[in-house]
């Protein structure tokens, strides 16, 4: 069984930067697309970045400039380094396992975890 752990949320200043951490545990860590996802409250779910097992990386609309998605194998974790954070980036964000790339992107992913807080102070 899959389990997914992120890590690295919390209350950071505009302008400022955090990297999130999103653990795989259960299965082999790079047959899995994996992807995040962020949701404000009152706002829909929006898809923010999915990379696959051998490193190929997409974006959702906007976020390619200043979010940068990546993956340890070795270490069965994957990344999201956001850089230049503002007031309307925060939100709750998730990460998203499974071994089909459109399924993570569809936001239709087999496995998700419990999600980390990002507040950017204004």
């Amino acid at each position: 069984q899959v389990q997914l752990r992120e890590s690295g949320g919390g209350v950071v200043q505009t302008g400022g930067s955090l990297r999130l951490s999103c653990s795989l545990s259960g299965q082999t860590f790079s047959n899995y697309a994996m992807g995040w996802f962020r949701q404000a409250p009152g706002k829909q779910h929006d898809f923010v970045a999915v990379i696959t097992g051998a490193g190929n990386a997409n974006y959702g609309i906007g976020f390619k400039e200043r979010f940068t998605i990546s993956r340890d194998n070795r270490e069965n974790t994957m990344y999201l380094q956001m850089n230049s954070l503002k007031p309307e980036d925060t939100a709750n964000y998730t990460c998203a396992a499974d071994q089909s790339f459109s399924k993570v992107v569809a936001g239709r992913a087999d496995y998700w975890g419990q999600g980390t807080q990002v507040t950017v102070s204004a």
